[in-house]
């Protein structure tokens, strides 16, 4: 059930790897860290902030999303954690979308990226304010990439 998967004991370290790494290349906090682990996952799933990451692999492939990330693909958490990160992009958008995440992998990070979305519905929206921010663990080891976004709109 999705509601239970932001619980899972891997979950919850994956969300302290995104939220710790959102804060040393940031330098803030992307939601409030008080509580245990398990009190800051909830926090995070169930922030009105999208938020989504995907892992280190060739073709990345979507580890994360909050809540509103998953209503805004319009997908499960199943559905969102087997996709290929690319393909939350229409292809004429794709290369954008690589030169940007190789950008935010030299860089540490970015800001106030803007593009073009679609969701698993074919729904078309415009992505505003959006930070990439590289996930790594306490020792600098590589984990993958994470997005944060308040605004969009949709494109009819």
């Amino acid at each position: 059930m999705q509601q239970d998967n932001w619980a899972r004991p891997e979950i919850v370290q994956w969300c302290q790897y995104l939220l710790d790494s959102y804060a040393y290349w940031v330098k803030q906090e992307l939601i409030h860290r008080n509580g245990a682990p398990l009190e800051q996952a909830e926090r995070l799933f169930n922030s009105p902030l999208v938020v989504a990451s995907h892992g280190m692999e060739d073709d990345p492939v979507l580890n994360y999303g909050n809540r509103t990330a998953l209503n805004l693909w319009a997908m499960d958490w199943e559905q969102f954690t087997q996709t290929p990160s690319r393909l939350t992009a229409e292809p004429i958008n794709r290369k954008d979308r690589a030169r940007m995440l190789e950008q935010a992998k030299t860089q540490g990070y970015i800001s106030d990226y803007h593009g073009i979305r679609i969701s698993s519905t074919g729904e078309r929206f415009l992505v505003e304010k959006a930070i990439i921010w590289n996930i790594r663990k306490p020792d600098g080891t590589a984990l993958g990439q994470g997005a944060s976004f308040s605004s969009w709109r949709y494109l009819r």
